[in-house]
């Protein structure tokens, strides 16, 4: 909001000087972001008379002029040509510095010597264009700088205002605050009113058809006026809170906004069918021309002022071209309302149109204004224009919109605040900002009742006006005080650590980690071909989602992994180890309620090493992400996690993947891409990914292990082959090996695996070595092969082996 010093001074009688004010009323929660001076710095631009103009001898557009400046008499060549013997003018004498950093000094023009320079209002930045030099009027004082004598030399504030102070959109709204500041009276403009005429309403009439919309809606006409240039008071001011001037009759409406906070708009009556006012909703896909030229295809949900006929204005945002005031206007059907901010914010936003108007019904205006600001044009257009008000007044108001009350206690505001309140005292600084707080309704528990004006449409609690208490005590004013604390010792989450120590493994293990969005598309858990049924496949729905491709809260991993590697691959980045460790969501209940997982997705594909006449060539395979598992599941302190290849995901290749597991619990899938899956997510070569979920892992998860003192003598190790059926897994024969292991017993590993010549046909052959040792002392032959054979019987027998 812009505001000038002396605008301000016309409503409240301050002492202030420009600076104090800027300091105060940011004191007060109205931030002075800049500050502006007007004619200070042209205090060198002077009244002059011209005594004498000739023609330059040496240049047929230029004068030659004489010119008393109260001291003396200079000679300054001028190159306009509306000046003549005996006008006043505006002289920059040498020295003066002129907008656009311009300086002026002695010159000779042609011949000619020149002390100064006439100057015309562009130059001095009164005016955006000028035919010639300003001429002055002949009462002023020859010698006296011109912006003193023109009495617009002024300060020019500029306010930072949040969104929800509509009531500083104003001057009169930014006075009310200083009045309170100050305790001096607020002076606010009387319109008078001269009628002449028929009534209005025997040629115009008002029908509000969407009364939710437009609540109120008031109107005055105004005829016989004749539409002209603005005075230069008028010109001048508007300029300096940055609006330009149009008319005698549309400036009369920004003036009027400025000044009292509310939008007005300005009708051409005689292109009003039917003298007619209907306030209503567009007609679906209506095409509607504003003021600035521009078409708009208009929805249901904009908000219009149409006539008998058509649209003329787009409520609350702009006015139409069909209906605009232009040069031969004579009648004027003044227009003041109040739209409801919600759906002029919309149409604003929808048409891409923010203007002063909207910027202010948006936020929410004063209904109560209406009538004070309807009649200040009126008499404004009447004096400017010579317009003749006619008599009465159309004011459509069907309900009364009702004014809200808060109780305000006196212990709440202490408690707030910190500081001790009189509320006698709290009233009256309420009052100074309009409030309504009746005297003599203070009951024993020191609370008052405040009715809240149309003008504050933001207080709406309590709190609401303990702050307003603040600032007007005077945050300056409320001791420095330390905030209490309690430091409390916070645990860390063992989940947490465990999150990071996952991460850190991996990273080692040489994986990258990669973030997405926590949703995707409707379809992508689809894409994994998971059965009917899935749990996967009901998604939490997000409320406003940027896209319909990020429409859902993801219930599983693997798509985004998927997607990021065929970018990837694209890319031609195909030696990747990616993994992403983020929760999943699920329904529950309702379409709001939700729960989530915590999962761990990892992929590889491509070469095993980098390329290198040291490295060996080889793709990486089902074992390489199978041992890395392996290491997570072993830093977590999870004991012996299998491995079972008769469950597995849809998503994975059948015979190349497998269920994670450990004891029951299920705890994720691991294997190579399904052919179908890959070509979905074009993906042009093998990709092997595991998805676990790390709520059940951390659930079986122990302890880290133990240190345990290394034993002084040295371990036996004995290797075994064994012939017996391709369909056990290794895990059955590691199982049954670990179970018969003894007391002497360490360890066991199967180190080969082989089918082919030699092997009968549906057997394999498969080698393990046992690592057998005491703490105590060292083995004897007869020891190690009495437990050797023991364990060895008992692997036959449970799983009808044969000894190779």
């Amino acid at each position: 909001m812009i505001v000038t010093y002396n605008w301000l001074k016309e409503f409240v009688d301050f002492d202030y000087s420009p600076q104090e004010l800027a300091d105060r009323l940011t004191m007060l929660g109205l931030e002075v972001e800049g500050m502006t001076s007007i004619g200070a710095e042209f205090d060198t631009v002077i009244v002059a008379r011209l005594e004498k103009v000739e023609p330059h001898p040496d240049a047929d557009r230029l004068t030659v002029c004489q010119v008393d400046n109260g001291t003396e008499v200079v000679q300054v060549v001028c190159g306009a040509t509306n000046h003549k013997t005996g006008d006043f003018i505006a002289l920059a004498q040498p020295g003066s510095v002129l907008p656009g950093d311009f300086k002026i000094k002695k010159s000779k023009i042609r011949g000619q010597q020149s002390g100064g320079m006439l100057c015309s209002e562009k130059e001095l930045g009164l005016s955006g264009e000028s035919a010639g030099i300003m001429i002055l009027d002949r009462s002023y004082e020859v010698g006296m700088p011109v912006f003193e004598a023109l009495q617009i030399k002024d300060t020019v504030l500029e306010i930072g205002l949040t969104p929800n102070r509509p009531d500083c959109l104003s001057v009169v709204g930014v006075a009310r605050e200083i009045a309170a500041m100050c305790g001096k009276p607020l002076n606010l403009p009387v319109a008078e009113i001269v009628a002449r005429g028929a009534d209005i309403n025997e040629s115009a009439s008002v029908e509000i058809v969407d009364p939710q919309g437009c609540p109120r809606y008031a109107a005055r006409m105004i005829n016989n006026v004749k539409i002209g240039p603005s005075p230069a008071w008028m010109v001048q001011r508007l300029e300096a809170v940055g609006m330009r001037s149009i008319n005698n009759v549309v400036d009369v409406t920004n003036f009027v906004m400025m000044e009292l906070g509310h939008p007005m708009h300005a009708f051409d009556f005689r292109h009003l069918d039917k003298g007619k006012i209907v306030v209503r909703r567009a007609s679906l896909d209506e095409s509607f021309t504003t003021l600035d030229d521009a078409k708009h295809k208009l929805t249901s949900e904009d908000l219009m002022i149409c006539d008998g006929e058509r649209s003329v204005a787009m409520a609350g945002v702009m006015g139409g071209l069909n209906s605009e005031v232009q040069d031969d206007t004579s009648t004027i059907l003044l227009e003041a309302a109040y739209f409801n901010p919600i759906s002029i914010r919309r149409t604003s936003k929808r048409h891409g149109l923010h203007t002063e108007s909207s910027h202010r019904f948006e936020r929410g205006a004063d209904i109560d204004m209406i009538p004070v600001a309807l009649d200040r044009a009126a008499a404004l257009i009447a004096e400017l224009a010579g317009g003749e008000i006619s008599p009465g007044v159309i004011d459509e108001y069907p309900t009364l919109l009702p004014k809200a009350k808060i109780n305000l206690s006196a212990a709440n505001t202490e408690k707030i605040l910190g500081i001790h309140v009189d509320i006698q005292q709290v009233s009256s600084l309420l009052r100074g900002i309009g409030l309504n707080v009746a005297s003599g309704k203070i009951d024993d528990a020191g609370t008052v009742e405040v009715g809240v004006p149309s003008f504050r449409p933001d207080l709406e609690r309590e709190i609401d006006l303990i702050e307003e208490v603040a600032r007007l005590y005077g945050y300056d004013n409320i001791p420095v005080t330390m905030p209490r604390a309690c430091l409390e010792r916070q645990v860390e989450k063992p989940e947490l650590k465990l999150e990071i120590a996952v991460r850190n493994l991996l990273v080692g293990c040489g994986f990258s980690e990669i973030i997405n969005y926590s949703f995707f598309a409707p379809g992508d858990a689809a894409r994994l071909q998971l059965a009917e049924g899935d749990q996967r496949l009901e998604s939490v729905r997000i409320l406003n989602p940027l896209n319909e491709d990020q429409a859902v809260m993801r219930t599983t991993l693997v798509p985004s992994m998927l997607d990021t590697l065929s970018r990837n691959f694209s890319h031609r980045s195909t030696d990747l180890g990616l993994f992403e460790l983020r929760p999943v969501f699920f329904p529950v209940g309702d379409e709001t309620g939700s729960r989530q997982e915590l999962h761990l997705a990892a992929a590889i594909s491509g070469q095993r090493a980098p390329l290198g006449w040291n490295q060996a060539k080889g793709t990486v395979d089902f074992y390489d992400l199978k041992g890395v598992v392996e290491k997570v599941l072993a830093l977590l302190g999870v004991k012996d996690p299998c491995f079972r290849s008769e469950n597995s995901e849809t998503y994975l290749h059948p015979g190349k993947s497998a269920q994670i597991c450990s004891g029951k619990t299920v705890l994720g899938y691991i294997g190579e891409l399904h052919p179908q899956v890959q070509q979905d997510f074009d993906l042009d070569q093998e990709v092997y990914l595991v998805d676990l979920n790390l709520d059940e892992v951390f659930a079986v998860a122990g302890n880290y292990t133990p240190f345990a003192v290394p034993s002084r003598f040295p371990a036996v190790e004995r290797d075994s082959a064994l012939l017996l059926d391709e369909t056990i897994e290794t895990r059955n024969v590691l199982d049954v090996a670990r179970k018969n292991l003894g007391k002497l017993g360490q360890d066991v590993v199967v180190f080969d695996v082989y089918k082919g010549q030699g092997i009968p046909e549906g057997k394999k052959s498969l080698a393990f070595r046992v690592r057998y040792g005491s703490p105590d002392k060292t083995l004897t032959e007869e020891e190690v092969a009495k437990a050797h054979g023991k364990l060895v019987r008992a692997v036959c027998q449970q799983l009808a082996a044969e000894i190779r």
